[in-house]
């Protein structure tokens, strides 16, 4: 018998600090792919205090309101 498999999209969250956050719309298959896209979004000038972090779909921060 196989275990099930399960698809995690990852996406990118924002934080700023006082605490906001802002999760992009845009998606990720692969916490790699996820990881690369934040070290690109790192090379650009950023305010101090803002962190950038990759995070799974299964997180309550990226929770879409979707019952199953």
């Amino acid at each position: 018998m196989a275990a099930p498999s399960v698809a995690l999209v990852w996406y990118l969250v924002i934080a700023g600090p006082q605490g906001g956050m802002v999760v992009l719309r845009s998606t990720f298959d692969t916490r790699e792919q996820c990881a690369f896209a934040v070290t690109e979004y790192q090379k650009q000038p950023t305010p101090a205090g803002w962190s950038v972090q990759c995070v799974p779909s299964a997180s309550p921060f990226a929770d879409e309101g979707e019952s199953e």
